[in-house]
């Protein structure tokens, strides 16, 4: 893919403010709304790139998401008020790599950055095909430069091919910490799950892999906070195939790295049926002070505790 950059974050795709539903047990906006935002705002950016009928159900063609690479930048509480901008990163033949920006709308700050992979595709089949002529002839128009504060840091985005499946999770050792079946209202008009729910799930089983490292944490700070809780810095998700309503799924994950900033998780939904993947995930989580909001840093003896439990050869 290839194409020119310009600075700048683009054109506004969505505007609004937080809710209180949309807040979880660490008193900020779940990470599960930032990608239904960021779904809304790609309807609104399709037509920027004169496609404004590709996420109604008698669409020919519409944008599949393949990947989020996600950067949580500063927190969004109960009624803050956020702005989203998109833009075009690159442009293939039937791919695009798009950047989309969640600001503070008072003070401008980046709130998130959304990296996203997405292709043309065939509404219902899913199958890709070549841009129509009026985005190939808008996308110069939309084009932005990455800033920094959007790239890469503790979670990588390099191509992979995945090893993901049952068995492998099995002999890994990895822990199941969600499962459950998705239903109509987990769907998108097309019949696909919509993209939050993985994410999602993701964040309400995590705890599962927290326990004993919050607890760990605590032990050895200088001085234990009241309360302790665990946040996402960083996300890379890929979605390698789409759960319909009535499929089953099961999320299996492990610790891959410990730092004196936090933990890498990887994250594998399998297909019970099937045992393939549906989508695999990476993370990196800090732990913070939740009355202090800040980060706490790992010492020396706990990362050598929490490192007993990285398990070797996971990978996305």
């Amino acid at each position: 893919m290839s194409g020119a950059r310009t600075n700048g974050d683009g054109v506004e795709i969505w505007r609004g403010s937080v809710s209180p539903r949309e807040i979880d047990e660490m008193g900020h906006f779940n990470v599960q709304y930032y990608v239904a935002l960021a779904a809304e705002g790609l309807a609104v950016f399709a037509a920027h790139l004169g496609l404004d009928q590709a996420f109604r159900a008698d669409a020919r063609s519409t944008l599949l998401v393949r990947e989020h690479h996600i950067r949580f930048l500063r927190e969004a509480k109960v009624g803050d008020a956020l702005t989203l901008t998109g833009g075009v990163l690159d442009m293939g033949e039937t791919d695009a790599r798009l950047l989309f920006v969640l600001r503070h709308t008072l003070g401008g700050e980046p709130c998130a950055s959304f990296n996203l992979v997405v292709s043309h595709v065939t509404a219902y089949e899913a199958r890709p095909f070549a841009w129509p002529s009026a985005a190939q002839a808008r996308a110069p128009g939309l084009t932005v430069a990455l800033p920094s504060f959007a790239a890469a840091r503790s979670v990588g985005i390099a191509p992979f091919e995945t090893s993901a499946d049952a068995g492998k999770a099995k002999r890994l050792g990895l822990t199941r910490i969600a499962s459950g079946a998705f239903g109509p209202s987990h769907c998108d008009v097309f019949g696909r799950m919509e993209a939050q729910h993985f994410i999602g799930r993701i964040s309400g089983g995590v705890s599962t892999l927290g326990e004993t490292f919050q607890a760990t944490i605590a032990d050895r700070v200088g001085s234990k906070p009241k309360r302790l809780g665990i946040a996402a810095l960083e996300y890379r998700l890929a979605y390698l195939a789409w759960p319909r309503a009535g499929d089953r799924f099961e999320i299996h994950s492990g610790v891959t790295a410990v730092t004196d900033r936090g933990r890498n998780l990887v994250h594998w939904m399998l297909d019970p049926a099937t045992g393939k993947p549906w989508g695999v995930a990476e993370a990196f989580l800090i732990s913070f002070d939740l009355d202090a909001r800040k980060m706490l840093r790992i010492a020396e003896p706990a990362r050598a505790e929490l490192s007993k439990d990285i398990v070797q050869g996971l990978r996305l």
